[in-house]
């Protein structure tokens, strides 16, 4: 059964969490247009559409791309930092639609770990970056089996994954484990429940839900494998270049073909597809007996078939989906609440069709009840919920204030200079965008039991002050800087000469809890915010008036002749509730 679905119409609060969960953040407009929709017509909105590839990164020292042609001498050196810029710069996309499918990217990032320093090569993360963009939208496909079971056989063979965990070291006679662990570990099945791990026999190497032995028998069929760096091998299905098999595709060579020792997994699975878990290489794909290029990646589709069948999987690909888009919980009692969600999105997931898609997963839970009015018995899981990630706070910051970029193609340079600032504050608070600490990724999306709440120390929260300060300050040194009169005067012209009505009318496609707000200390037990809170906004909004200060404000915005004045008051305005903690909270 999918989550039952909120009815009606979002209204204001209910489509700014949407968008700021769903995408990576949206003008007034933009919320005020979905406001009038249901969840339904939202997520058709966001995820319905057929969206153009990206236009390719271009190297401004050659004007030209260099991720399908190649890198020469004539390229720029510092090819990785214009790459990740231009990841940034895809985050940027003014339309909604694009920003949906590059969240998904994102989180599929967050899955599949990437660390850029080690891999070392542009074109490889570009290549993974583009695979994930292919699936992204797997919901919008006909065929079944192009779904999130699918990408994980791809990734195995992945040329950046290959760099990162070291598959090219993985041959017979000479296993290397590091992929396999991670595969099962990380990417697919886990280890169960955090808050409530499952129950091992007490052996060493016994992991509640596979073993020790598991990982070495996955390494096994997943021997034979070398990272192209000629990019020359291309998938049939992706149109990708993927990595190629030791030896050559009708004798890989390196590929473990034992058959003394059958490719056995322990009890800890259970299958239909493969009696006595034993994977059993294909012989129509081997002539001679030996494996190829075709019988090697057909048992890869095999062990991922294995892992699939495996429901602890699917619980724990549903698991970092709702960590992702809705909350995460901080105890054991939260995670039990949420395991009774987590069993729902499970049986969409892997319902006959849906076929482990994980769009419809996403969709039906942006749609659900449990969205919007969080669970029975916890009291902080839908508004509010997450800490804004620096991805999601400097994006979504800009993006509601509509800056836009420079085209790459025309004003190349302005451009990475403008997305090199947003990668450097992305950074400078505390997430080191494809290079995380280690291959498990941003401990945010994983730690158990603090998750998000990692975004937060002493030093990212002055980080993410710096940001605001800089942004609104006339005097910035950013690529673009924003002007709050004009703002203001563009975007609440209707409220603006009434100092109270433009605070609430900001809190209220600001902030994540804004409900029945009011000045009355008498009348704010609905409030979600405390009369004395909201007017500590208002007095460090006024602060330089000392008499009447609502009424002067009115008059000097009606005058509309000391502009300076206006928007130094606006910077006060604004700088007060872009570095409170509420705006911090997603």
């Amino acid at each position: 059964m999918p989550l039952p679905e909120f009815g009606g119409t979002l209204g204001l609060k209910r489509a700014a969490h949407l968008l700021r969960r769903a995408t990576f953040g949206a003008t007034k407009q933009q919320i005020d247009s979905f406001a009038l929709l249901t969840p339904t017509q939202a997520t058709t909105q966001l995820f319905g559409q057929a969206l153009p590839a990206p236009v390719l990164p271009i190297d401004p020292k050659t004007g030209q791309e260099w991720v399908i042609s190649g890198i020469t001498d004539a390229n720029s050196e510092d090819l990785g930092s214009l790459l990740l810029r231009w990841f940034v710069g895809q985050m940027m996309n003014p339309s909604l639609a694009y920003s949906a499918r590059e969240k998904i990217v994102l989180f599929l990032h967050t899955h599949f770990t990437m660390i850029m320093e080690k891999v070392n090569n542009t074109r490889a993360l570009y290549f993974q970056n583009e695979l994930f963009r292919q699936f992204a939208l797997d919901g919008n496909v006909a065929d079944i089996d192009i779904n999130f079971k699918k990408l994980t056989v791809k990734v195995s063979v992945d040329n950046a994954m290959l760099q990162l965990l070291d598959g090219a070291l993985n041959v017979k006679g000479s296993f290397n484990e590091n992929y396999a662990r991670e595969l099962l570990e990380l990417y697919t099945i886990g280890r169960g429940l955090d808050a409530n791990p499952p129950t091992t026999s007490g052996e060493i190497g016994d992991y509640g839900v596979y073993r020790e032995s598991d990982v070495q028998t996955a390494a096994r069929i997943l021997t034979g494998w070398d990272y192209d760096d000629e990019f020359s091998n291309i998938d049939p299905d992706t149109n990708l270049p993927r990595g190629i098999v030791k030896g050559s595709p009708t004798n890989a060579s390196a590929h473990d073909n034992d058959t003394t020792q059958p490719k056995q997994f322990s009890d800890r699975f259970t299958s239909t597809l493969f009696p006595g878990n034993t994977i059993v290489p294909d012989p129509l794909l081997m002539p001679g007996g030996n494996p190829t290029e075709e019988s090697a990646l057909d048992e890869i589709a095999k062990l991922i078939d294995l892992i699939y069948e495996q429901p602890e999987t699917a619980r724990n690909i549903c698991r970092k989906i709702y960590r992702f888009y809705l909350w995460a919980p901080h105890t054991q009692q939260e995670a039990l609440v949420v395991e009774g969600i987590i069993d729902q999105m499970v049986d969409l997931f892997v319902s006959p069709a849906n076929n482990f898609k994980i769009q419809p997963v996403i969709e039906n839970l942006l749609r659900s009840q449990h969205f919007y009015e969080a669970a029975g018995g916890v009291t902080d899981d839908s508004f509010g919920g997450l800490i804004k990630s620096p991805i999601d706070l400097v994006v979504g910051t800009l993006r509601f204030f509509n800056v836009q970029l420079p085209d790459m193609m025309t004003q190349t340079e302005q451009y990475y200079e403008a997305t090199g600032q947003i990668l450097d504050h992305i950074v400078n608070q505390g997430m080191n965008f494809y290079n995380p600490y280690d291959v498990a990724g941003y401990e945010a999306y994983h730690q158990y039991p603090v998750y998000h709440r990692y975004w937060i120390t002493t030093n990212s929260l002055s980080r993410r002050y710096d940001f605001i300060r800089t942004l609104i300050d006339p005097q910035g040194m950013m690529a673009f800087n924003v002007n709050t009169y004009e703002y203001v005067r563009d975007n609440f012209a209707a409220v603006a000469a009434d100092s109270e009505a433009l605070l609430i009318a900001l809190a209220t496609y600001l902030l994540p809890h804004h409900d029945a707000l009011t000045f009355d200390d008498t009348a704010d037990d609905t409030s979600s915010l405390t009369a004395p809170r909201l007017t500590y906004f208002k007095n460090r909004f006024l602060t330089d008036v000392s008499m009447n200060p609502e009424a002067y404000w009115t008059d000097t915005w009606n005058q509309g002749t000391d502009i300076g004045e206006l928007r130094e008051w606006l910077n006060r305005l604004f700088g007060s509730l872009l570095q409170s903690p509420e705006y911090q909270l997603s």
